[in-house]
């Protein structure tokens, strides 16, 4: 994520949304509310920073 190739930046995008859903699919069904909070707390804020980035361009 803190790479200075944009290519490795969408990669690694991708692959920290794809281990939020992961651990909200373990979640689930173990009953981690904050486990599952917090997932979806860290996917809004990647997601918001992704837009800001995309704004500042």
């Amino acid at each position: 994520m803190g790479s200075k190739s944009e290519h490795r930046r969408k990669i690694g995008f991708w692959v920290f949304l794809g281990s939020n859903v992961l651990w909200v699919c373990w979640g689930l069904p173990a009953g981690a509310k904050a486990v599952i909070a917090l997932q979806v707390c860290l996917a809004v804020m990647n997601i918001r920073g992704l837009v800001k980035a995309k704004e500042a361009e």
